[in-house]
């Protein structure tokens, strides 16, 4: 038995509970054919609902934690932020929708000639494109229920501060932050899929994302909630001076949306999902080995000591 056979056979039997790699990565090919062959109304209605659990993910998280860095510390309130935010990727991957960072799998049937990049990119452009008009629909929700106001405006406070801050990174800091999140993100999905029920799902979901949060990590749906919030809320003199940026926040523009965060977190992102996972896991588990060419001396010789089993 070769040792591509015996290894995958070994992961089979420890983790018998769940798909092995290489099922994982098969699993993904035809989870990403079904993707790339929704049509364009679907990828829009579904881009739109994935937006909308992630801002509500986002909202969550920041309504639980504005204030407790007073009493818990910074550290434990970014575990708690991603934590909380993690319940938005559930509702992406359990209740289904089409989100652009999760879609950059769809990469490994291209690799595996399951698929074409045609039909790859409409998926990329269209839930992008969905992506981004759920978040303005969410944003107008959200500021209009007025619970920015909660606790003398703290919370609006807290949505400008994570706003300014995600336009004010270098283009390279947003690009490699972009790289470390979609990474995880996609890692969610991959151990989300591995999983035979449901219980396994929500924790193969929770850790990576709660660890790209915490982390500080950018995701570029994510910045399409909390950055145009920021927005809106800039215009509002008692959260501005609520949280002590009057003055500073020349760069919360629409420049700084899609120049400052979204073109280089959308890269980033790209690369974390297309590459070091897509990609890796191809070349480890889908890619043909080419046929090796026998050595007729070798292969005289070893006929001699090889027993046949």
């Amino acid at each position: 038995m070769n040792s591509k056979k015996e290894t995958t056979q070994h992961i089979k039997y420890i983790l018998a509970g769940f798909l092995s790699p290489d099922e994982i990565a098969r699993a993904i090919i035809v989870l990403g054919k079904a993707k790339a062959n929704l049509s364009t109304s679907r990828m829009l209605l579904l881009g739109i609902l994935a937006e909308a659990f992630i801002g509500f993910g986002s909202e969550l998280a920041t309504i639980i934690t504005y204030d407790m860095p007073k009493y818990l510390g910074e550290g434990f309130t970014k575990f708690m932020f991603g934590s909380v935010f993690s319940v938005g990727m559930m509702l992406v991957i359990l209740a289904g929708a089409e989100l652009f960072t999760g879609n950059n799998l769809i990469l490994l049937k291209v690799l595996s000639h399951e698929g074409d990049l045609g039909k790859m990119f409409k998926s990329w452009f269209w839930v992008y494109v969905a992506n981004f008009l759920g978040s303005l629909l969410l944003v107008w929700i959200m500021f209009g229920t007025g619970l920015w106001k909660t606790d003398n405006f703290a919370v609006g406070a807290k949505v400008l501060a994570i706003a300014n801050a995600k336009v004010n990174f270098s283009w390279w800091e947003a690009f490699a932050r972009g790289i470390g999140c979609n990474w995880l993100v996609c890692l969610a999905l991959w151990i989300a899929v591995a999983s035979r029920n449901i219980i396994g799902k929500i924790f193969g979901i929770y850790f990576p994302i709660m660890a790209f949060v915490a982390s500080g990590f950018e995701h570029c749906v994510a910045n399409m909630y909390f950055i145009p919030m920021g927005l809106l809320l800039k215009g509002n003199a008692a959260v501005v001076a609520a949280v002590g940026l009057t003055g500073k926040l020349s760069n919360l523009t629409l420049q700084g949306l899609f120049v400052n965060n979204l073109i280089p977190v959308t890269l980033g992102n790209i690369i974390g999902g297309s590459f070091c996972v897509a990609t890796v896991y191809w070349l480890t588990y889908l890619k043909k080995e080419p046929k090796r060419k026998m050595d007729p001396i070798t292969s005289r010789s070893n006929s001699a000591t090889i027993k046949p089993h």
